[in-house]
C-alpha cells in the first residue's frame, strides 16, 4: 500500500507518447482545443482582467505568457491567470463528480513548457495525457467529496505531474511534486452554489499549485511518501476510507480512465446537460411556445439537486449564477431555443421574462435515479391547453456514451473564437484547428503561445 504512491510516480516520470492509444491521443488534443478556445472566449468575463492586473502588480520574473493579454510573468502566476480565464464560461471539459482538468492541465502545461526553454508536441501531450490519467484514477466519488470542488481537490496532482514532466523531474522528484500538491489540495461547491467568482480561481489555483509544487520539488523539497495511503493521507481524508487504494495504480498503461472525460457541449454546469437536453428535445418535438407552458417539473439526483437544483436567484454575479442552476438553464431554452455563450451573460441572465419562467419550474429530487446514471433526469411539461409533455435522460450529451462528433468539437470551438470578437483570432481559426490536430508533429509548443496571443 504504501508504494502505491511511488508506483504511480514511476509511471508519470516514465511514461512515452508512443504508448497511448490513439483515442487517447485524440482525446488529448481536444481537451487543448476546447481550453484555448474557453481561454479567449472567457479572457473578458467578471474577473479576469481584475486577475491579470493583480499578477502584472506582484510582477517577478518574465518565465511565461498571459494569454489574450500578453506580457511574461512568473510561470505560476501565468498559469493562474490563464486558468481562470478558462473556466470563467465554465464551457471547459469536465469528468464526473465535477472534476475540471483542462482548465488547468492545459494553462499548466503551456506555461511549464515556456519555464523549461521549450517543448515538443509529443512531450507536451505525453505529459498532458499522463497528468490527465493521474487526476482521473486519482478521482473520487459525489458521496467521498461530499461537498468538496474535486477540481480544487484532485487536479492539482495532474498539474504538478505535468509540470514535473515537462521540467525533467526524476522519479523521487516526482514523488515530491506529487506529495507537496497533495498538501495544496483544497476547495468547495460552496463557491458553486452561491455564484461566487472562488469557482474559477479555485481552477486557477490548482494549476499555480502544480507549478510551485513541481519546482519546489527539483530544489528539493519533500512531501509525505505517503500522500496517498498514511494514516492522514488523501484516501482517508477525502477517500472517508470508502475505497481500495490500489485500484488507483490497477491496469497502468492498459486500461485508461481518462477516457471518461467529458466534453461540454452547453457552456453551464454539466449537472445542468440533462434537463437542458431534455427542453431541446421537446421543443423540437412539440414546438413548444413559452405562453403555452404552464408548469416544469425536474426531477434529478440527490446531488445533483444540491449542486444545481435551488432556486434562481440572480446574486453578485450573475453569469455563474445561471451556469449553475436547472432552473435558468431550462427557462433559457424554452425562451431562446438553444443555449449560447451569450445567453449566460449579465444582460441576458436578467432579463424579467426569464425570472417569469423560472417561477413555473420546480426542481425535485429523487433516490431512485442513482440506479440510472450520474446526469439521470425525469422532466413533465404541463401545457395550459392541458397537456403533459415529457422526456427522461439517464446520459447527458457529451458524457461517455454520448459523445460530441469531430464537427460538433469544431463548431464549439469556432463559437468560442467568435464570442470573443476578436479579428485577428477569427482570421485564424482554421490555423488554429489545423494545428491542434497535429500537435504531435510541432517542434516547439510555445508556437501556440506566440499564435494564441492577441497583446489586447
Amino acid at each position: 500500500m504504501q508504494e502505491i504512491g511511488k508506483v504511480l510516480a514511476q509511471y508519470v516520470s516514465a511514461g512515452q507518447f508512443d504508448e497511448f492509444p490513439k483515442d487517447i491521443v485524440d482525446i488529448a488534443k481536444k481537451v487543448v482545443l476546447r481550453n484555448i478556445g474557453t481561454i479567449f472566449a472567457g479572457a473578458k468575463a467578471e474577473g479576469c482582467e481584475a486577475v491579470v492586473h493583480q499578477i502584472r502588480e506582484w510582477g517577478g520574473k518574465e518565465e511565461a505568457t498571459i494569454l489574450v493579454y500578453g506580457g511574461k510573468v512568473p510561470a505560476h502566476n501565468a498559469a493562474l491567470a490563464n486558468s481562470v480565464m478558462a473556466r470563467a464560461l465554465d464551457f471547459d471539459d469536465a469528468m464526473t463528480p465535477g472534476m475540471h482538468l483542462g482548465a488547468s492541465t492545459v494553462p499548466a502545461a503551456l506555461a511549464a513548457a515556456e519555464l523549461n526553454g521549450g517543448c515538443s508536441g509529443r512531450d507536451f501531450l505525453a505529459a498532458l495525457m499522463l497528468g490527465n490519467e493521474l487526476a482521473a484514477r486519482l478521482n473520487l466519488d459525489e458521496h467521498q467529496y461530499d461537498g468538496f470542488d474535486p477540481t480544487g481537490v484532485c487536479a492539482v496532482f495532474a498539474t504538478a505531474a505535468i509540470a514535473g514532466r515537462i521540467l525533467r523531474l526524476n522519479v523521487e522528484q516526482m514523488l515530491n511534486a506529487l506529495s507537496l500538491a497533495f498538501n495544496r489540495c483544497a476547495g468547495s461547491f460552496q463557491s458553486n452554489i452561491d455564484g461566487a467568482l472562488a469557482v474559477r480561481l479555485i481552477q486557477g489555483f490548482a494549476s499555480q499549485n502544480g507549478l510551485v509544487c513541481a519546482q519546489l520539488a527539483r530544489r528539493g523539497l519533500t512531501g509525505p511518501k505517503n500522500y496517498l495511503t498514511g494514516t492522514y493521507g488523501y484516501f482517508h481524508l477525502y477517500g472517508r476510507d470508502r475505497s481500495d487504494p490500489l485500484v488507483s495504480a490497477e491496469g497502468l498503461g492498459k486500461k485508461y480512465e481518462s477516457s471518461k472525460i467529458i466534453f461540454k457541449r452547453y457552456p453551464s454546469c454539466a449537472g445542468t446537460f440533462s434537463s437542458t437536453d431534455a427542453m431541446l428535445e421537446l421543443i423540437r418535438h412539440y414546438d413548444l411556445a413559452v405562453d403555452n407552458v404552464a408548469h416544469i417539473d425536474v426531477t434529478v439526483t440527490p446531488y445533483m439537486h444540491k449542486l444545481v437544483g435551488g432556486q434562481f436567484v440572480v446574486g453578485e454575479n450573475p453569469k455563474v449564477s445561471a451556469q449553475f442552476n436547472i432552473q435558468y438553464c431550462v427557462a433559457n431554452v424554452l425562451l431562446r431555443r438553444s443555449s449560447k455563450l451569450a445567453h449566460f451573460d449579465e444582460g441576458l441572465v436578467r432579463e424579467p421574462k426569464i425570472k417569469e419562467i423560472t417561477e413555473k419550474i420546480s426542481v425535485f429530487s429523487s433516490d431512485a435515479l442513482e440506479t440510472r446514471g450520474h446526469t439521470a433526469m425525469d422532466m413533465c411539461v404541463k401545457t395550459v391547453d392541458g397537456k403533459d409533455y415529457c422526456r427522461s435522460i439517464d446520459i447527458a450529451s457529451g458524457f461517455p456514451g454520448k459523445p460530441l462528433s469531430q464537427e460538433e468539437h469544431a463548431a464549439i470551438f469556432k463559437d468560442c473564437i467568435e464570442y470573443a470578437a476578436n479579428p485577428s483570432l477569427s482570421r485564424n481559426i482554421d490555423t488554429m484547428l489545423s494545428m491542434t490536430d497535429r500537435l504531435e508533429e510541432l517542434k516547439d509548443v510555445r508556437v501556440l503561445t506566440s499564435l494564441f496571443q492577441t497583446n489586447s
